[in-house]
């Protein structure tokens, strides 16, 4: 599947749910891992989950299967790897912690999902 087709699928899925702060970052020249990374958050546990789990039914209906899942117990901190696309749906104070965007030193590529190809 194109890239650009897996990164739509993934913002729906996190829109319809009504995530919060979704950010798509691009990866590429930085990390071998993937090409974007989509980092989200959700009001509560729960949320978290069923923003996760709307990810993963939407990529297989499509046909993409996750490489993994990681955190659907816990719920603070849910990751879905597509392969070129890794999901983070965490709750708003992990995220905080974490501060992935920082982390990866990609806040000057970091845009609303809006802003690549959307």
């Amino acid at each position: 599947m194109q890239l650009e087709a897996l990164r739509k699928i993934v913002v729906d899925a996190l829109e319809e749910l009504k995530a919060q702060d979704l950010t798509v970052l691009d990866m590429r020249g930085i990390a071998s891992f993937t090409d974007l990374m989509v980092v989200a958050s959700g009001t509560s546990t729960r949320q978290v989950k069923a923003l996760a789990d709307k990810v993963i039914e939407r990529c297989r209906l499509a046909g993409v299967r996750p490489l993994g899942v990681e955190g659907e117990r816990e719920a603070e901190w849910v990751l879905v790897d597509l392969g070129d696309i890794v999901v983070h749906v965490m709750l708003p104070q992990t995220r905080d912690f974490y501060n992935l965007e920082k982390l990866w030193s990609v806040d000057h590529r970091a845009s609303t999902h809006r802003g690549v190809g959307g």
